[in-house]
């Protein structure tokens, strides 16, 4: 059985590069299927991983068996974009995109040795990281509609959570340990990132955000008003994903923006 879900990029059009997306509590690779496959229109190559496991035993190692998980996750992705010589690598870019505990994990494995070389990004997205200090959410384990305002305003992406049998209710009150968060916080990923927060997350710190993004040599914070804890799926999703569809290009153009606005009146 896969545990990837892949959103391949429309038939004629030259892949721009690779973008691996890692959920957070809770989440199944079908929580990401609106964003993926937004990414993949735009000639980005997408492959969604599983949830990185919330037990309490589980998250000193969790690092480690994400990159191990990355590496083969790369393995043979977009062999039918790429000439004869390259089908062994993704199409670069490669740009790790995690949410919640999937960012924290992320930006864990960055800052340690556990990174496989062939799992090394060019670009991290890190979006709805957990604040740190939070051990747990609000007491949602046995309430779903307060899980649901915790995570998101829109009813689509509620009724998406509610329909998918595969999404752990009450995962937010899992505790995400402070090494972890720690890592995601004080520790430079070494390539260019771009953080996203909403100003309506009940479990998010923006001024720890921007705190951080300040200390790290190539980072980017992005807050999006009015958005709740699953960034990447609520109201303003259209203008989230073209944030980072944003960066992306930037990212392939030596972070220089393609876009310069040089007058207005708003």
């Amino acid at each position: 059985m896969s545990t990837y879900t892949d959103h391949p990029t429309p038939e004629g059009l030259l892949v721009r590069g690779t973008v691996l997306i890692v959920p957070g509590r809770g989440e199944t690779r079908a929580t990401y299927d609106r964003l993926g496959r937004r990414l993949a229109a735009d000639a980005w190559r997408v492959r969604v991983l599983d949830a990185p496991a919330t037990d309490p035993d589980g998250w000193a190692t969790a690092p480690a068996r994400l990159g191990t998980r990355l590496s083969e996750a790369l393995a043979g992705i977009g062999a039918d974009d790429v000439a004869e010589e390259a089908r062994a690598s993704p199409a670069r870019p490669l740009v790790l995109l995690g949410a919640d505990t999937g960012a924290a994990a992320l930006a864990a494995l960055l800052a340690g040795p556990e990174l496989p070389a062939a799992a090394r990004p060019d670009g991290v997205v890190l979006a709805g990281l957990p604040a740190p200090g939070t051990a747990a959410a609000p007491a949602t384990a046995h309430d779903w509609d307060a899980e649901l305002e915790v995570r998101t305003a829109c009813p689509t992406h509620r009724g998406r959570l509610t329909d998918d049998a595969g999404v752990h209710r009450g995962a937010l009150d899992s505790p995400v340990p402070a090494a972890l968060l720690t890592a995601a916080y004080e520790s430079d990923p070494g390539v260019p990132a771009l953080l996203l927060t909403g100003d309506a997350d009940p479990l998010g710190d923006p001024a720890a955000l921007a705190r951080t993004t300040a200390s790290l040599s190539r980072a980017r914070l992005a807050v999006v008003r009015g958005a709740h804890h699953d960034v990447l799926n609520d109201l303003q999703h259209r203008a989230v994903a073209a944030e980072i569809v944003t960066f992306l290009e930037t990212l392939r153009n030596g972070l220089v923006p393609l876009v310069a606005v040089e007058s207005s009146t708003w």
